[in-house]
């Protein structure tokens, strides 16, 4: 969803709630060149609306990559699934870190697809954890206090 659309009090609060990060990649928007954005779970072709339940604080890859999708293959069990959905969703069922928190690994097969569909582990994103990560800025808050 394009932000001028947005009421700016949603916006925050969107924010607020995903603490300052894509609620995909967990990227944090601090150190990042571009916007982040409101992203429809559900699309609005298929009735989703402008809810704070229907919308996750996107980084511009994951926006791009997830596009219009609610589901994906697993290439391990070779069948569509949905997409990890924050709002129904606990990350750490789906989803783990590897040691140094680089790499994202799909516990569930819908942590697997939405790796795949989303590209959750692109270069630029592993190197920009791995930087972080040596400048003790990554993980994430929320994730130090797990």
């Amino acid at each position: 969803m394009s932000n001028r659309y947005l009421p700016v009090a949603l916006r925050k609060a969107i924010i607020e709630r995903a603490e300052g990060c894509c609620e995909y990649c967990h990227c944090q928007q601090k150190f990042s060149p571009d916007t982040f954005a409101a992203e429809h779970i559900i699309p609005q072709f298929l009735n989703g609306d402008d809810s704070m339940e229907n919308l996750a604080f996107s980084c511009q890859g994951c926006n791009s990559h997830k596009a219009t999708a609610i589901d994906a293959i697993d290439s391990l069990t070779n069948t569509s699934v949905p997409l990890y959905n924050p709002r129904l969703s606990v990350f750490d069922e789906h989803f783990e870190w590897n040691s140094d928190f680089t790499l994202l690994i799909g516990k569930t097969p819908t942590g697997r697809a939405t790796i795949q569909r989303l590209q959750l582990n692109r270069p630029y994103v592993v190197n920009l954890r791995y930087a972080l990560f040596i400048s003790k800025n990554h993980p994430p808050e929320h994730f130090k206090r797990a």
